[in-house]
């Protein structure tokens, strides 16, 4: 019987069951079978690596090219963006859902490019959503978390559930693979006290541009982050109550949102710096998840290569993308999708009657 990690927020419980570990065997095997195929050992790099990683992942070799890759975007406003920390005002976090439910979003045409689909999630927009957006959403807006939490008991309890629902019914729907994606106008600001508390860095070294602040805004960030700072770091030894504190409710659906797939054994591609602030409180609550989890970039915000370091993750790509949405992580299937079909379709040296390496190279040290 799996054992359950426990925690708690008050008087509240939210558990997770022991997140089970990729398929050792499957790995060895798909290591073993990049050697039979028709090129020099290691010579497509890290391609061989990833496609290696989806093997253990998908508990088969060869491992199969994703049929469902699966995006869903966690949507919330957040009330420290009342306070000058953004380029733009909150109207705009309702705006873009509507502008992904018309499929006129970078989201939207990156899936396309992909294959994969999109759902949109409203967890704290200020704004009325369809129902079809809404079922979960928790509240409007979100605390501003340098002077109150950002939800209350009962709020962070139902966004962490409803992120665990929505991974189970699209785990259930068939998805093989998830990305997270995120939208909510001043939601780097609550990513980067997390990203700070948790990995202990002080907040100038975390605050980004986000939306593309001017100087007077990146300071007004810096001080409301150090401010929600000083609140974060007196419930530090619990992630249920951080996320209470510091948060959000599209943040606290994601954390629920991460660990669960990894408990469904199901991978995740990372996008940016506020999908990878859930993620370093969802390893807390459920750890052992990263090990699901593959980064899609290095986001451009300062916040990201912190994650990544935190986590031990490597980037697929670093284009110097900020975007959110779930858009690194597309960027990044393409270079999954070929990684997989690689180590699936090319032929081995046997099939395809090519010589293979000599017994002495087969056997001594590779360069």
């Amino acid at each position: 019987m799996d054992t359950e990690v426990r925690l708690s927020t008050d008087q509240n419980e939210i558990s997770f069951p022991t997140v089970p570990t990729p398929d050792e065997q499957a790995r060895r095997q798909a290591v073993a079978r990049h050697e039979q195929l028709t090129k020099p050992a290691g010579s497509l790099g890290r391609l061989e690596e990833l496609g290696v990683w989806v093997a253990a992942r998908q508990g088969l070799c060869p491992p199969r090219p994703f049929a469902r890759p699966r995006v869903v975007v966690f949507a919330g406003d957040h009330g420290v963006a009342g306070h000058g920390v953004s380029a733009y005002p909150s109207e705009v976090t309702g705006q873009m859902v509507a502008n992904f439910l018309a499929g006129g979003a970078a989201v939207n045409v990156l899936a396309t490019n992909t294959g994969a689909t999109v759902r949109v999630v409203d967890m704290a927009v200020n704004a009325d959503t369809p129902p079809v957006v809404s079922a979960h959403k928790v509240r409007r807006a979100s605390g501003s978390i340098d002077r109150e939490d950002a939800l209350t008991d009962a709020e962070v309890r139902a966004a962490i559930n409803a992120g665990r629902t929505i991974a189970d019914e699209e785990i259930d729907s068939g998805a093989d693979l998830l990305i997270a994606g995120d939208m909510g106008i001043g939601n780097t600001t609550p990513a980067a006290v997390l990203i700070s508390a948790l990995t202990g860095t002080e907040p100038v070294a975390v605050v980004g541009r986000g939306t593309g602040i001017d100087d007077n805004a990146w300071m007004r960030k810096t001080a409301a982050i150090r401010d929600a700072l000083r609140r974060a770091r007196k419930v530090l030894d619990d992630p249920v109550a951080l996320l209470r504190t510091s948060s959000g409710a599209d943040i606290a659906a994601l954390t629920g949102f991460l660990a669960q797939a990894a408990v469904r054994r199901t991978p995740v591609l990372l996008d940016g710096v506020v999908v990878g602030a859930a993620a370093l409180v969802a390893e807390e609550i459920a750890p052992g998840a990263r090990q699901w989890w593959l980064a899609g970039h290095r986001s451009a915000e300062p916040g990201g290569p912190l994650v990544l370091e935190h986590l031990d993750l490597t980037p697929v790509l670093d284009l110097q993308m900020r975007l959110g949405e779930g858009s690194g992580a597309l960027t990044a299937l393409p270079i999954l999708t070929a990684a997989t079909r690689v180590l699936g379709e090319m032929a081995t040296f046997a099939e395809a009657g090519v010589g293979g390496p000599t017994e002495a190279e087969a056997t001594g040290p590779r360069s």
